[in-house]
């Protein structure tokens, strides 16, 4: 799905350098590298702060705790999303309140997050899916109408841009009252290892946000809050320096791939390409289509046989994992999430994908669907 080697490749000399000079430094945690990274991403996305971390789940927890949020608030999260979304909400003693989703971006649907907006809702998470923003405009005068917290899930779509109907334009995850990603090896900004970020034009948030990163203290042995240990590793910012610089090439490589798909799909009835927002740029973090008349887990398989990797994001919603299912819950309840859970699939999508490999998995699934 990834070719994260061949990507290394054309780094490799700056990344062996950077990480040896770590090696010869010696300081291993809140190196001068992690700063310096964020600093440099702060300028990339046009915003005040960048508190890195340990993880994009850490991101989640932190900003949440920050908040100030109590025991019991409730926080509207899309039924159609990765488990870290709701997991550090359940795990903060707060309460998820699913949503589903629109059918053709897969972003929260805006209508139904009114809908469940009571007395204890506190905020919104919107998962800003696939590479793509959600409905941010629309989003933001809902939560200024409730006076809710905006925190932006922007782990799959870092160096995606949001225009407004004023024609201004801002970086996913600087919209919201918060930012948070991931830089999971395979996301579109990864490091070789775990790693996360917060981003927030406010002051005194950011200031609580990094005190809470690091146990709570704002010096050393002095702890004013209750924390956590989440902190990026120097050599994973050394590394994240040198890949910033490509991301938005990385971007415009991931776009020809998709823009191949589209194009080789076209006449494919039983195929849906992906949707692309009005009001977004998309950067692929994953090229997902839509497999009609439950022919889905069998193109699956054909390609396997083909050796063509896929994968199914998310084989089910919120409402039904184990976790968090509930009586209220049940089956049913949210009827895109749980048609798209039976129809999504990925295809391969990266930096390095050659004109040989696509042809050979558009022709593949061609056949899929000729045969």
């Amino acid at each position: 799905m990834v070719d994260l080697k061949a990507q290394y490749l054309k780094i490799k000399e700056e990344v062996d350098k950077a990480v040896l000079d770590c090696f010869e430094l010696s300081s291993h945690i809140n190196g001068p590298a992690v700063d310096k990274f964020a600093g440099e991403l702060a300028e990339y996305l046009d915003t005040k702060h960048v508190i890195p971390c340990a993880n994009g789940t850490d991101a989640l927890q932190i900003a949440m705790m920050a908040l100030g949020l109590k025991r019991g608030d409730e926080v509207i999260v899309p039924t159609f999303t990765y488990v870290a979304t709701a997991e550090v909400i359940a795990l903060l003693g707060l309460k998820p309140v699913m949503v589903d989703v629109d059918p053709d971006t897969f972003m929260l649907n805006l209508q139904q997050v009114v809908s469940k907006i009571g007395p204890r809702t506190k905020a919104v998470v919107p998962v800003h899916l696939y590479g793509q923003c959600a409905g941010m405009e629309e989003l933001m005068d809902i939560a200024r109408q409730h006076n809710l917290f905006v925190i932006e899930d922007t782990a799959q779509a870092i160096g995606s841009r949001y225009t407004f109907s004023d024609g201004s334009v801002k970086a996913a995850g600087t919209i919201g009252h918060v930012g948070c990603t991931s830089f999971f090896p395979s996301k579109n900004l990864g490091c070789f290892g775990d790693g996360g970020a917060i981003f927030t034009e406010d002051d005194t948030l950011a200031e609580k946000m990094r005190m809470i990163a690091n146990h709570g203290q704002k010096k050393k042995y002095y702890h004013d809050v209750v924390g956590v240990n989440s902190r990026l590793d120097t050599i994973q910012a050394a590394i994240l320096r040198i890949k910033l610089q490509r991301l938005d090439e990385y971007a415009e490589a991931r776009n020809k791939v998709a823009g191949f798909y589209d194009s080789s799909f076209s006449n494919i009835r039983e195929l849906v390409t992906p949707v692309r927002s009005a009001s977004s740029s998309h950067v692929f973090h994953q090229y997902t289509i839509k497999v009609k008349n439950g022919k889905r887990n069998e193109l699956k398989d054909f390609l396997a046989s083909r050796n063509i990797p896929s994968m199914i994001y998310y084989p089910l919603p919120l409402n039904e994992q184990k976790a968090y299912a509930t009586a209220e819950l049940s089956p049913g309840s949210f009827p895109v999430a749980e048609t798209l859970c039976k129809e999504v699939l990925s295809l391969p999508i990266h930096t390095e994908m050659s004109e040989e490999q696509l042809e050979y998995i558009a022709e593949s699934v061609k056949q899929f669907f000729d045969k």
